[in-house]
């Protein structure tokens, strides 16, 4: 199979129709054969049934429903996760992404060798409360990542087959899914210019909830990068550091001691010192981190699956 086309969806069932639609005339016209997978990730209008319809006349639909609501990117996962094409396209359904993109972004997977191809919205209608962070994000994550591009949270994306079989996409790090790729060692990532559309259907479902949540799992992504699979070198070198930083603060305060002692000056009590409960508490802390990073390390060596979601119904 040449393309799966992966749509995450919340309450889209208004553009549903006019979407696979779209994607089938694309398909058509320059004879791919393709999959279209939809997750519904809890929706609360007909989307379902929309697909459930569809089905009828586009037997490329393949769809998961999610019994709750888990965000973008366990459906993104899921969708990973059940498609079979060489190059897989994600997009969303609220018909701002071009199905129209398509062949140009397959034949630069196809022939250009690259693993990933990020679309980049560079004319937006987004409203100002989502560009602004996005903007914020696109540049910490060029600056902390060190991939070039301009616009990381774009839906419409790329892949090869083997890039979304080997990444795992939780929290909202579909945002930052091209980071994902280079620290599993896919590190031919491009960029095309794509038309955004105006939304025509629906309400965007963008809150300050992901714009804090996004900032934790950048933060997460690059720890989980250097130190995913070396927890210890991590907790264990700041919980060393932290140890001996108190054990030479507390021998300073017994050295002290002992020469005002020596010389018959007067000296006050260890206890009566601040210098004495810094030391203290740097070794506590020095001691906690170690022991911290010795856990991560078992628990890293027995982790269970992170992505298990409740899917109330299925089409294949």
């Amino acid at each position: 199979m040449d393309i799966s086309v992966v749509v995450p969806l919340y309450n889209e069932e208004e553009s549903l129709p006019e979407l696979i639609a779209w994607i089938d005339e694309v398909m058509q016209k320059h004879q791919f054969s393709y999959e279209a997978v939809f997750v519904d990730d809890g929706s609360t209008d007909r989307s379902w049934q929309v697909i459930t319809e569809l089905k009828q006349k586009f037997a490329s639909i393949k769809a998961v429903k999610f019994r709750r609501n888990y965000g973008k990117s366990a459906a993104l996962n899921v969708g990973f996760a059940a498609a079979q094409g060489d190059v897989v396209i994600t997009m969303d359904a609220d018909l701002q992404d071009s199905p129209d993109e398509i062949p140009e972004l397959y034949r630069r997977i196809k022939e250009e060798s690259y693993d990933v191809i990020s679309g980049w919205k560079k004319k937006r209608y987004d409203p100002i409360t989502k560009t602004i962070p996005t903007k914020l994000f696109n540049a910490a994550t060029r600056k902390m990542s060190g991939i070039q591009l301009n616009d990381f949270n774009c839906g419409l994306k790329a892949y090869r087959h083997d890039v979304v079989k080997t990444i795992e996409v939780y929290g909202e790090m579909h945002r930052y899914i091209p980071v994902l790729a280079k620290w599993a060692g896919f590190a031919k990532i491009g960029e095309q210019v794509v038309e955004h559309r105006a939304r025509k259907y629906g309400v965007t479902k963008f809150g300050l909830s992901r714009f804090i949540n996004g900032f934790l799992d950048l933060m997460s992504i690059f720890f989980v990068g250097k130190f995913g699979k070396r927890p210890m070198h991590f907790f264990g070198s700041l919980g060393v550091l932290s140890f001996f930083i108190g054990i030479i603060m507390a021998l300073y305060i017994m050295i002290e001691k002992q020469v005002l002692i020596w010389n018959n000056l007067p000296y006050r009590n260890s206890t009566d010192q601040p210098l004495f409960y810094l030391a203290l508490v740097a070794i506590i802390v020095g001691s906690q981190m170690f022991l911290a990073g010795f856990v991560a390390e078992l628990v890293g060596r027995n982790a269970p699956e992170r992505n298990q979601y409740l899917i109330e119904k299925e089409i294949n």
